[in-house]
């Protein structure tokens, strides 16, 4: 579909084999109940696929976080959003969707105190302890009308729900984690069934400054069962970039599935909601289902159904409207091709890489040809290196001139390469950039990042500002030496248009993303790299 205007994008993405109809080809936007889009429906086998939703909402928010309300003003103010939710469950279900998600903060709001979110936490018994249908039991427990409002709509849905809620539990002062005030407040997932039992909760474990909320003592690994796609894993927001849950979680090899609530601060041109998303389930190749915040003044937009090969997604900064996205979801996912096609019949720009990470790692290049032997070495006309911020770290960087070439940047043990070819040579600037350290703002984790960015002006110093418009054309390889197996592609072109790597995986050592016959010009592509152990 095609962007309308700058900034709204309601989108649906090929991957890079068009032989697998994996989704309903369609997208619906619904405004409080509107219905806008009809859906064009491919042809699938309905046993081999089900239908998933993902809600970006427009959350209708307290004046004031600070101020101290009562339980019966947080419920007036919760179920607002709650009436939202309904209208989006009953027009999902028109559609014969199996599972929604809801996004993070979506019905109490956020930037609140301890103290000031309390009205608006209800009680959360362990699914695990108590079997519990809130709609069909509602006064088994007191403080519970948020969950009695979301189990009801499961029920009157016949769908999984999926939602994000501030729940309360009461501790002991001989529990040595216990705060002082004698209660965990907890920023919790909750899955319901079709007939509306609790059947499972997550508690957010990588907490981004929020002051309100408590971390849970032990992490928690929640994997839940569905009788139409199997196993699905949940995590929230932050936790994406660690490794406890997310990485743990998809140990298993039988998750193909993730609902993940978020309420995501974009940032370019390595972070945007949808680039990580999206990076994810090409990177486990598994299906991703990502509902996010929407609050265009905050940065945050950004919501997708994504599996390795196909997205539908959404990414508006201009209006102030909720957003519905369902689509036809292969129970079993399939990836994108790694190494595997690497050996057989290649293209010669493949072939070329091939022959630079079979020969010397030091090569040269002239005007037309990349030459590499073991008695090479780097050409003297190498183009200058440059630091820039990006993302707040210090990367080293070198511009990427002219038509073709072949290029290396390093920093710390990290080596980043890039070979590439562009059919015109637009007037923007270009750079690949390395970091191989600590990230310390808004967050402490350990980065490996190989990006090939454009720059927000002609200047080196603009090389990592936050841009979404590019004319430049590229076909490329970027590789690198990475000292970690996690490894994220990254790949958005002009609009905040998410394209699929032609090749994702590992030669020789490296890590390497492929692309040709970019849809629009190129904004990023990079390999996106994690090191836990560091963190």
């Amino acid at each position: 579909m095609p962007s309308r205007g700058r900034g709204f994008m309601v989108c649906i993405m090929s991957g890079a084999s068009s032989r697998l109809a994996l989704f309903l080809c369609g997208c619906y936007v619904a405004a409080l109940g509107v219905h806008a889009e009809e859906p064009c429906v491919a042809e699938t086998q309905e046993a081999e696929h089900y239908v998933a939703a993902v809600y970006e909402h427009q959350l209708i928010l307290t004046p004031n976080p600070l101020a101290l309300v009562s339980r019966k003003q947080a419920l007036e103010l919760m179920n607002q959003n709650l009436d939202i939710y309904e209208q989006q469950v009953m027009i999902a279900a028109q559609k014969g969707v199996q599972i929604i998600v809801f996004p993070e903060d979506g019905i109490h709001g956020f930037n609140f105190t301890r103290t000031s979110v309390y009205p608006f936490l209800d009680f959360m018994p362990s699914p695990r302890l108590v079997r519990w249908n809130p709609c069909l039991e509602p006064h088994r427990f007191s403080d519970t009308e948020v969950l009695q409002r979301l189990s009801c709509m499961a029920v009157k849905g016949d769908m999984f729900l999926v939602a994000n809620l501030g729940t309360k539990q009461p501790c002991q002062s001989n529990d040595p984690g216990c705060p002082n005030d004698g209660r965990y407040q907890f920023n919790t997932n909750v899955v319901f069934s079709n007939n509306g039992t609790l059947v499972d909760r997550y508690r957010k474990h990588n907490l981004y400054f929020e002051a309100a909320f408590d971390a849970p003592l032990k992490v928690d690994h929640v994997i839940f069962d569905t009788p139409f796609a199997g196993k699905f894993g949940i995590f929230t927001c932050f936790d994406i970039l660690f490794f406890d849950p997310a990485i743990r979680l998809l140990r298993d090899s039988e998750v193909k599935h993730v609902v993940y609530p978020a309420a995501w601060m974009n940032q370019l041109p390595l972070l945007a909601a949808i680039q990580i998303q999206r990076a994810f389930a090409i990177a486990f190749g598994i299906n991703f289902l990502a509902a996010n915040i929407h609050h265009p003044s905050l940065g945050m937009t950004g919501s997708g159904i994504h599996s390795p090969l196909k997205s539908f997604w959404h990414h508006d900064m201009e209006t102030s409207r909720g957003h519905l996205i369902i689509a036809q979801v292969a129970k079993n996912p399939l990836g994108l091709t790694g190494t595997e096609n690497a050996t057989g019949k290649t293209d010669p720009s493949h072939s070329k890489f091939l022959e630079i990470l079979a020969g010397d790692p030091y090569c040269e290049k002239d005007a037309q040809e990349v030459h590499c032997d073991g008695a090479t070495k780097w050409n003297v006309n190498t183009p200058p290196i440059f630091h820039s911020e990006m993302m707040y770290d210090n990367f080293t960087l070198v511009p990427v001139w002219g038509k073709e070439g072949y290029l290396r940047v390093c920093a710390n043990g990290l080596c980043c390469y890039l070979l590439y070819k562009r059919p015109t040579v637009s007037k923007e600037l270009y750079a690949l950039g390395v970091f191989d350290g600590l990230h310390t703002v808004h967050g402490t984790y350990y980065v490996q990042a190989c990006a090939l960015v454009k720059c927000g002006g002609l200047g080196f110093d603009t090389c990592g500002q936050e841009i979404t418009e590019a004319t430049g054309r590229f076909e490329f390889h970027l590789w690198g030496n990475f000292s970690t197996s996690y490894i994220f592609p990254l790949l958005l072109t002009s609009g905040m248009t998410l394209e699929t790597p032609d090749q994702f995986g590992w030669e020789n050592d490296y890590s390497f993303l492929r692309k040709s016959g970019l849809s629009s010009g190129l904004v990023t592509a990079a390999l996106y790299g994690r090191l836990y152990e560091r963190d």
